[in-house]
Order: structure tokens, then sequence, then C-alpha cells
């Protein structure tokens, strides 16, 4: 229970396993957090990918798992973030298999327009194996 609880903090700081804690990851200007709101928990490992359109076609520029409390930092750097039009896809239908559950939705893809890249842009993810919601939160 403890090295859960531990592990927990380290994954909401943004602490790199294997870092000391002075050392933490620079926070990504585009931040998720996936809620598994059929169950009351956050939605871990699950596998999201960025994509961003450069010449007319989706190009993938990232992707990670989410952690233990159902995020995913460290996509992206300032440096790599740009005015553009976005999509995250997540992995939805091994999530649900990991579970030992099925669902309607084998992913999920949110597109969504970056106007202004020096604000933070947080996609939120709420899932049920038969529905899901999102929006851009804080």
């Amino acid at each position: 229970m403890i090295t859960q609880r531990l592990q927990h903090i380290q994954d909401h700081l943004y602490i790199r396993k294997g870092d000391s804690p002075d050392c933490r990851m620079t926070p990504s200007p585009l931040t998720t957090h996936i809620l598994n709101t059929a169950q009351g928990v956050p939605a871990a490992h699950v596998a999201v990918s960025v994509y961003r359109v450069e010449d007319k076609a989706w190009r993938e520029i990232a992707r990670g798992a989410t952690n233990s409390d159902g995020r995913c930092p460290g996509l992206l750097t300032s440096e790599t973030f740009v005015p553009g039009i976005y999509k995250m896809k997540f992995a939805t239908d091994e999530y649900w298999q990991s579970l030992k559950m099925t669902s309607f939705y084998p992913y999920i893809e949110v597109v969504f327009n970056i106007l202004d890249a020096s604000q933070k842009y947080h996609i939120a993810l709420l899932l049920t194996p038969f529905s899901y919601s999102t929006y851009r939160g804080s």
C-alpha cells in the first residue's frame, strides 16, 4: 500500500523512475488525464499517441502511456508545440481488455486546434466501456 501511494505521488509530481526528487520532467504544454468513470478510478496504462497535421496528412509526433494516476506527463516540449491541428488517439480497446471487459470503442480520437502555443492545453477524457466525453481542462 505504501509503495502504491509513493508511486502515485511520484507520478503526480512528474518524477521519472530512477531520477532523484530534484530531477523533475519539464511540464508538457499538452497534457491529458483519463478517468474510468465506470469504476471511479484513473485509467492507468492507456496508450496515447499525439498527431499533428503536416502537409495535409497526420504525422505522429509523440506517444506514451498513462501512469497510475491516469496522466501522461512529458508528451511534448515547448519547442515541438506549435500552432496547428492536433489529435490525440487513445487505445481504449487494449485498456478495457486488460480489465477483462469489452468496449464499444476500439479507440478514441480527439481532434483540436492549437491557436496559441504559449498556452497550456489539457485534454481530459472521461471513459466508460460504452461512452466517453472530453473537454479542455486547465
